[in-house]
């Protein structure tokens, strides 16, 4: 199952956060810089409408013979020029003019761009830390359905789209603002007429804009959640390759890859036709904005009513501010594709966190490893609708009693609970009903992250990550010298592995230890859970990819610690469970059988029917007795 793909709006509502208040609370801390680029903007801008009005000055002067100028702005423009005698015995001090506005425009541009982009770049580094800080804590259930493709998506693509749009695009909505703002009492007190011919199409331009963008939003959202697609195949396929090409497989993965790549491919080609003929047709509206111009200037200019400068001036303004607004297209497919993208964020971040209760507890020692469970109750599924059927048990009445320094072994068919347990234990599902006691303490009403220090786990799959085996056995206890490595590593039958390596315990592994074999990294992953020296050790069918003689060295090697630290050990071996303090036979969410390995035998039931299999396949190695799995679950 996947992400939800909800509109972002209405994800949103339900949790209260509107995509443009995510936005304003991302900016927080940076909003200076914005401001300082908007005012960098702003003052660009003067320098922009000062370079027309210089020309119009010149134009009329030269052309028309005017001594003077009695306008608002080119009078006192004049002025700073020398005067109408002065400017027209040095022409070049016009020429001096514009190249100093053009420079200043460009100037202050500069750092319009530099502290935009600075501002952007910090929401970014941020973003993606709360981003993957949350991620961290959200409930385990929620990685259970979530692609990890799309999730890696929202972290880099989405949060990339917001960044761009933030560096540029906010400031090109408030340029185009500005221009707007400021062009209307410029162009005005230039001539009321010419203002007028001059906006009559940009209304029209505008409006097609935000049409344009609300259709273009409704596509970018389909072809960023077809990219997301896209990208859990190839993380997929990536993951899996040696299973793909054991099988044989590659043509069909192939074949898999190019229905969602093909979906990608036209949705993209859907947009860029879409922003194709958002070009074709704001250059109409654009080239026929300036014809309107240029056609109802010239008729003025001939009937003395209007001045060449003027008309000049129109023409050089009204340039500035189309290509802003033709350029607003762009922006806003760009802004879609930003809404889109803190839709799909807002999503991750929209999810609750484990959190403690208040009353949570932090013992200052640790513990010293009982565990009582009572009744335990607990479902996988919920029912969405009140009068559903109560979704089936994965647990159903689980009770068991360990004391200190036992250990307990747990057998059972998959799908029986076993790893269930485990994960209740680790608190990465909270139980509904029931109880679970670690020494004297509730597990629920003890700090989430402290209860979870107490454990050393191998998992039924063990992860290692791409550093070096020495960093991977130390990864619970990061303050572990060389000598306690090696020690753990001795306990788990891989020091002497590891030494026949070329670098030793500075070897560098790849991604999820794939350069190890199976029993090798499951090895390595017992070092690991036995050099952090937790009060309780789990070992979730820790020893399944591992040869027989190794699994009686790690077994004694784990016997030498016994009554130091509680022990879980989950297998479908059952030599390994042999020693135990405690069996217990798990089927369909229950505990079926209970005892010793002597006790067990001596009673008719599973446990006796898989020692008899088992005992019989290690005599006749060639037998033909299949065994079920009773792997862990």
């Amino acid at each position: 199952m996947t992400i939800p793909k909800a509109s972002s709006k209405k994800i949103f509502a339900a949790r209260g956060v509107q995509p443009f208040h995510l936005l304003w609370q991302l900016m927080k801390g940076h909003r200076f810089l914005y401001l300082a680029a908007i005012g960098s903007l702003l003052i660009s801008v003067l320098f922009s409408y000062l370079v027309p009005l210089v020309g119009k000055t010149i134009i009329d002067l030269v052309l028309s013979g005017e001594t003077k100028s009695s306008e608002v702005l080119t009078g006192p423009l004049l002025q700073l020029m020398g005067g109408s005698t002065y400017l027209k015995e040095h022409l070049w001090i016009g020429a001096i003019a514009t190249t100093f506005f053009a420079a200043c425009r460009g100037f202050f541009s500069y750092f319009k761009g530099k502290w935009a982009a600075m501002a952007s770049d910090g929401i970014a580094l941020q973003l993606k830390n709360r981003l993957y800080d949350h991620l961290q804590h959200v409930p385990t259930g929620y990685h259970d359905k979530a692609d990890t493709g799309d999730l890696v998506q929202r972290c880099t693509s989405d949060v990339e789209t917001i960044r761009m749009s933030l560096s540029s695009h906010v400031v090109n909505i408030s340029n185009a603002f500005i221009l707007m703002c400021l062009a209307i009492p410029l162009m005005y007190s230039l001539d009321s007429r010419m203002t007028a011919v001059s906006f009559s199409l940009v209304l029209p331009l505008v409006l097609f804009g935000f049409f344009y963008f609300q259709w273009v939003k409704k596509v970018f959202r389909e072809a960023d959640e077809a990219e997301g697609k896209l990208t859990a195949v190839i993380q997929e396929n990536l993951t899996g390759i040696r299973v793909v090409r054991a099988f044989a497989r590659q043509d069909f993965e192939i074949e898999r890859f190019s229905g969602p790549n093909a979906r990608y491919r036209d949705l993209n080609l859907k947009l860029i036709r879409l922003i194709a003929s958002y070009w074709t047709i704001s250059d109409l509206i654009a080239i026929t904005q300036n014809g309107i111009v240029l056609m109802a200037g010239i008729y003025w200019v001939s009937i003395g009513s209007l001045s060449v400068g003027t008309l000049f001036a129109f023409l050089a303004l009204l340039n500035l501010i189309l290509w802003p607004i033709r350029q607003m297209g762009r922006t806003l497919t760009d802004f879609g594709k930003t809404v889109v993208s803190l839709g799909r964020v807002g999503e991750v971040l929209s999810v609750d966190i484990e959190k403690d209760s208040d009353s949570s507890q932090q013992p200052a020692t640790e513990l010293k490893g009982a565990i009582s469970i009572h009744n335990l109750i607990f479902s996988h599924q919920e029912p969405s609708d009140k009068d559903q059927e109560p979704a089936p048990h994965t647990l159903n009445g689980i009770s068991l009693s360990l004391e200190a320094g036992e250990t307990l072994a747990i057998l059972g068919p998959s799908g029986s609970g076993k790893s269930t347990l485990i994960h209740l234990l680790l608190r990465l599902y909270d139980y509904q009903n029931g109880s679970i006691k670690l020494d004297e303490y509730e597990l629920k009403d003890l700090n989430r992250k402290w209860s979870r220090s107490q454990f050393g786990v191998v998992m039924q799959e063990p992860f290692l990550f791409s550093k070096t085996l020495g960093a991977n056995i130390s990864l619970g206890h990061s303050s572990a010298n060389k000598h306690d490595i090696e020690e753990a590593a001795k306990i788990a039958d891989i020091h002497t592995s590891i030494l026949s390596f070329m670098s030793g315990y500075e070897t560098e592994i790849g991604e999820r230890g794939i350069t190890l074999s199976g029993g090798q990294r499951q090895r390595v992953a017992i070092a690991r859970a036995i050099l952090k020296n937790p009060p309780i050790l789990i070992l979730d069918d820790a020893l399944s990819a591992v040869d027989s003689e190794t699994e009686v060295a790690v077994i004694d090697a784990l016997r030498e610690r016994r009554g130091k630290r509680t022990t879980i050990i989950i297998a479908h071996r059952l030599s390994t469970l042999l020693h135990a303090d405690h069996i217990i036979v798990l089927d369909q969410g229950r505990i079926i059988q209970k005892g010793t390995h002597q006790s067990l035998l001596a009673e008719e039931g599973l446990y006796q029917r898989l020692w008899n299999i088992q005992s019989r396949r290690s005599i006749t190695p060639s037998s033909q007795t299949t065994e079920t799995n009773y792997g862990a679950t």
